[in-house]
């Protein structure tokens, strides 16, 4: 029986006294969120709550802190960039749900379930608002980066609901997708933590490289666990990703098979999975060779976000760093 992997990434242990800031880091973060999504008008007031109430894994903050610890963690400009790149990736939940006609979020019914798509894209559009106001205190360059950053999920976006063309690779069109729509705002999250604490320039660069590698590999872990997940002991609902119809890689892997003993798998995953045919679709997938190689494909990319971190120096911040690579390979079991 396979492990059944977690769904959170937690602080590294490796040094005491960078956990112990990164804690303290992650804490003045939450309370951040809460001020950053309160609204005077009743109503947004609920919903821009709605998300951050039912929790996440902040991945984004943490690594704004971890990269922080190249330089001056306690610098002016950390902490609002992590206020920054999570309010940004909140706001992309709530439009994505939309496009995905997804019916829960975190546990609990999505925004657009509870208030209809007009209502959650606004509330999307208010967070991205947000994230745009503290960001401007952080000067025109953070403002910069932060539009490129933007400019790459919307891409992203696009690209993945065109689809790739008929003579792009699925698999390699699915990878480029990733890279923009998770791996951009992840790296965006590196590079603030570095830069607005003062690290050399080609620590901020190597951290940013890092960064998008690592987002990759941590979207591919997840999807992994929307296959073999049991859902009680890892918080995702197993098939989330296959009801919705949404391309992952291990169904994009199986689908591309030819082998006749696949004719039935192929044939669920050529659609949203219905959920009478959701236990057949999960227990033929866990089973099928696409679900291994996802998993190599992981530990390609982390081991990618890894040799970037080979140039720094043997510190603290790095050996953490080294951690989340190794965590996100757990991740996928």
């Amino acid at each position: 029986m396979q492990e059944t992997p977690t769904t959170t990434i937690g602080v590294p242990d490796v040094d005491a006294d960078l956990s112990d800031r990164v804690r303290s880091g992650l804490v003045a973060v939450e309370e951040g969120l809460a001020l950053a999504v309160a609204a005077d008008d009743e109503m947004l007031d609920v919903t821009a709550r709605h998300l951050l109430a039912a929790g996440g894994k902040r991945f984004r903050p943490l690594m704004v802190l971890l990269a922080s610890h190249l330089g001056d963690p306690d610098a002016g400009g950390v902490v609002p960039s992590a206020l920054v790149v999570e309010l940004t990736h909140l706001a992309t939940l709530y439009h994505d749900d939309v496009m995905d006609e997804a019916a829960v979020r975190r546990g609990v019914p999505s925004a657009n379930a509870e208030w209809g798509n007009t209502v959650a894209i606004l509330t999307g559009d208010f967070l991205f608002a947000r994230a745009s106001e503290l960001v401007a205190d952080l000067g025109p360059e953070a403002v910069r980066l932060q539009s490129r950053t933007f400019a790459r999920l919307v891409r992203g976006q696009i690209r993945e609901t065109v689809g790739p063309s008929p003579e792009e690779d699925p698999v390699e069109h699915y990878l480029a997708v990733l890279a923009d729509k998770t791996g951009s705002l992840i790296a965006t999250s590196a590079r603030f933590g570095a830069w607005l604490s003062g690290a050399p320039a080609e620590q901020v660069e190597t951290v940013t490289r890092f960064g998008e590698a690592i987002g990759v590999a941590f979207q591919l872990a997840d999807d992994v666990i929307d296959v073999v997940s049991d859902g009680e002991e890892s918080g995702k609902t197993p098939g989330t990703d296959l009801r919705e119809g949404v391309p992952t890689l291990p169904s994009l892997y199986a689908r591309r098979s030819v082998a006749p003993d696949d004719a039935r798998l192929r044939g669920l995953l050529a659609g949203p999975v219905a959920d009478d045919d959701m236990d057949e679709a999960l227990a033929l997938l866990r089973a099928h060779p696409a679900l291994e190689e996802s998993q190599r494909e992981v530990r390609r990319w982390a081991e990618k976000a890894r040799a970037e971190l080979d140039s720094l120096p043997a510190r603290a911040a790095r050996s953490a760093l080294e951690e989340i690579c190794a965590s996100v390979v757990t991740r996928s079991g």
